[in-house]
């Protein structure tokens, strides 16, 4: 089974489980590392992410996997927060911390740097625009590698 195809069938199977638990989906990952394969499940809420609903939603989704059998490799389910400084993964993230602080990774160097860290200010299909060192800049998409939300503490 295609990637692309599997993580939509293990996205259908988790959503309405992480959902019943008063959680949303932030994102969910299916790699392979260190020649061992993990599924990982990040959730999140606005009153923050317990041990507590890590296990639930570990316990739940486990069962019903086991059940279902998507999975044909064996693989280690991680359940957690997206934690403070998340990624930010698609559209859905960007729009949500549109006025927040990030750190912008880069494939290659833009004015020196491979990493700008600035204010979100907006973003489109093509760019995304941050408040870089009292400048907005425009940064292609294709030269980003990673965008995190990197709050002020």
């Amino acid at each position: 089974m295609k990637n692309d195809t599997l993580i939509q069938k293990l996205t259908k199977i988790t959503k309405p489980i992480v959902e019943e638990n008063n959680c949303e989906l932030y994102h969910l990952e299916y790699v392979k590392e260190a020649g061992e394969n993990f599924l990982r499940i990040y959730i999140d809420n606005e009153s923050g992410i317990s041990l507590e609903d890590c296990e639930k939603i570990s316990r739940a989704t486990s069962e019903i996997l086991d059940l279902q059998d998507p999975i044909t490799d064996s693989y280690c389910l991680e359940v957690s927060s997206p934690g403070i400084e998340r990624i930010l993964y698609d559209d859905h993230h960007m729009k949500k911390y549109v006025g927040q602080n990030v750190l912008v990774n880069l494939n290659s160097l833009y004015e020196g740097t491979k990493k700008l860290e600035g204010n979100l200010l907006g973003f489109s299909d093509m760019q995304i625009e941050i408040q870089y060192d009292g400048n907005n800049i425009s940064i292609p998409r294709e030269k980003i590698s990673i965008v995190n939300l990197k709050p002020v503490l």
